[in-house]
């Protein structure tokens, strides 16, 4: 997976010192992927939101519910992506206390969405 995500983004030229980093660090991704909106951003991590239909067995029925997720953000990918992108996060191990999920590539800018 790790060098798939790498020819999909172009990423192997930059280089980055960030150790973290999937492409050029040590941090290697593993588990579930998930895409989402960008819904804020800071220096080192941004955080996404995602809509899911949960099934409510009382009532037969599905319900939306909505989800945030905080991603680490490498330094390479830093000045391309902006709130309201919509980009893919792939499970990493646990970062820090709320961060356990990685940017591994963007999707669509909101400009391109409109």
């Amino acid at each position: 997976m790790k060098a798939k995500s790498k020819e999909k983004t172009g990423k192997e030229n930059i280089s980055c010192a960030d150790v973290k980093c999937p492409f050029h660090g040590k941090l290697k991704t593993r588990g579930r992927t998930f895409e989402g909106k960008v819904t804020k951003k800071f220096p080192k991590r941004i955080t996404i939101e995602l809509e899911r239909m949960v099934y409510v067995r009382k009532y037969e029925r599905y319900s939306k519910s909505r989800i945030k997720l905080h991603a680490r953000l490498p330094d390479c990918l830093e000045k391309e992506i902006n709130i309201g992108d919509l980009i893919k996060i792939q499970e990493c191990r646990p970062l820090s206390k709320i961060i356990h999920f990685v940017v591994i590539e963007k999707i669509k800018s909101e400009e391109e969405g409109k």
